[in-house]
């Protein structure tokens, strides 16, 4: 825990957290329109891509997608229920553990999420010189002049 008083920040760090968050939220916001036109909600979206883009493997455990969703059980499961009634995604049991729930894309699933990716995917490349975590320079420099030795 640092028990030194917080630094005040300069302007141009106030500026940096700004345009990083003007960027942040433009690009939730094209998210947010793309899914709802496509017909799903935002975290139909969100689930069905972190589903296809969980590190290693084609599926991911409720718990998983909970923890990439910041939701808790329960409501993660509530989505996945619509999810699966929509023809998104299904639910298997592991064959490695009996406990565990697997996540899979079904085809219609895979095939929207093709289409949004790709639309995400453009919209990003439109934002490279703008939306970079790299251009809060100005908030990373200083923190690193108040680390302690």
């Amino acid at each position: 825990m640092n028990l030194l008083p917080p630094v005040p920040l300069k302007k141009a760090q106030y500026e940096a957290l700004s345009e990083f968050r003007y960027q942040l939220r433009r690009f939730l916001h094209f998210s947010e329109a793309a899914a709802t036109e496509a017909g799903l909600t935002p975290l139909q979206y969100l689930l069905m891509l972190h589903v296809r883009g969980f590190p290693g493997r084609e599926w991911a455990t409720v718990g998983e997608l909970a923890e990439r969703l910041q939701m808790k059980h329960h409501g993660t499961v509530a989505l996945l229920t619509r999810c699966e009634e929509a023809g998104l995604v299904v639910r298997r049991k592991s064959t490695a553990d009996r406990r565990r729930v697997e996540v899979y894309l079904e085809p219609k699933g895979l095939a929207q999420l093709e289409r949004l990716a790709a639309l995400h995917q453009a919209e990003l490349h439109s934002l490279r010189n703008t939306f970079q975590v790299a251009s809060i320079t100005a908030f990373n420099d200083s923190d690193a002049s108040h680390m302690p030795v």
